[in-house]
């Protein structure tokens, strides 16, 4: 192991770094003025629910819960995902390490352990934030998200967040992250339910509606701040959008 990657694996560097990213988004979210579609989406929704997010769209996700909301966040055991268990435990959303496998040992990836530390979370009340991705295949909706769902008997709800003023990444999952002094947007997507006696073929079709809801939040968001999506699949680009 390099001696920076040493050093950023060290506890005090991680929790220093952890705080900073935190403070960060708080700032973010004080100085952009955001809305909310729809305006009474937490009237429509019996909470905990399961927020379903896009990889790479997750550093302000935090932003849509309320502060009376108890929040669990799924979050890988890689290094990287320390960093973000920091931020997270400061911004009040407790970490649940894990992730998915994908041809990997999932025994090592914590993947079962971390569906049981989940299911017990929405059994006590709080909600659970994940993304819905396959492993390192961006925008395409796993089946982990819809067993999630089916297991506990709680609806998924698709969340987008977004600013106009931000930094978009040249990543695997077309990561933003927002800029101060801008506009937001939040939207909140129908609540998918999966019944818990659902065949292979409504699982399928279940964890189609999944993807096509984020899609479809994510390309709502962007425009109500007259942008684009830029990690959107061709069939969903929005028209004459631009960067604020």
């Amino acid at each position: 192991m390099g001696l920076v990657k040493r050093i950023t694996r060290s506890r005090a560097v991680q929790e220093t770094i952890g705080f900073l990213v935190a403070g960060y988004l708080k700032f973010v979210q004080r100085t952009n003025r955001f809305v909310m579609e729809p305006a009474d989406a937490y009237d429509r929704i019996d909470m905990p629910v399961i927020a379903a997010m896009w990889h790479g769209q997750h550093f302000m996700i935090h932003f849509a819960k309320r502060p009376q909301d108890r929040a669990a966040s799924l979050v890988s055991r890689s290094g990287d995902g320390e960093f973000n268990a920091i931020a997270l435990r400061h911004l009040g959303v407790r970490a649940i390490r894990g992730s998915g496998a994908r041809g990997r040992d999932i025994r090592k990836k914590g993947g079962a352990q971390a569906l049981r530390a989940m299911l017990r979370a929405l059994d006590d009340g709080e909600m659970v934030v994940m993304t819905a991705d396959i492993p390192k295949i961006s925008r395409v909706c796993g089946q982990g998200i819809v067993t999630l769902a089916q297991l506990s008997g709680r609806p998924i709800v698709p969340v987008a967040v977004v600013t106009s003023r931000r930094l978009d990444f040249n990543s695997w999952d077309k990561a933003s992250i927002g800029l101060p002094f801008g506009r937001g947007a939040m939207v909140l997507g129908e609540p998918i339910h999966v019944p818990r006696d659902a065949d292979d073929v409504t699982l399928e079709s279940l964890r189609k509606t999944v993807e096509r809801e984020l899609d479809r939040v994510h390309e709502r968001a962007y425009g109500l701040i007259g942008s684009r999506d830029p990690g959107a699949k061709p069939h969903t680009m929005l028209m004459g959008g631009s960067r604020a």
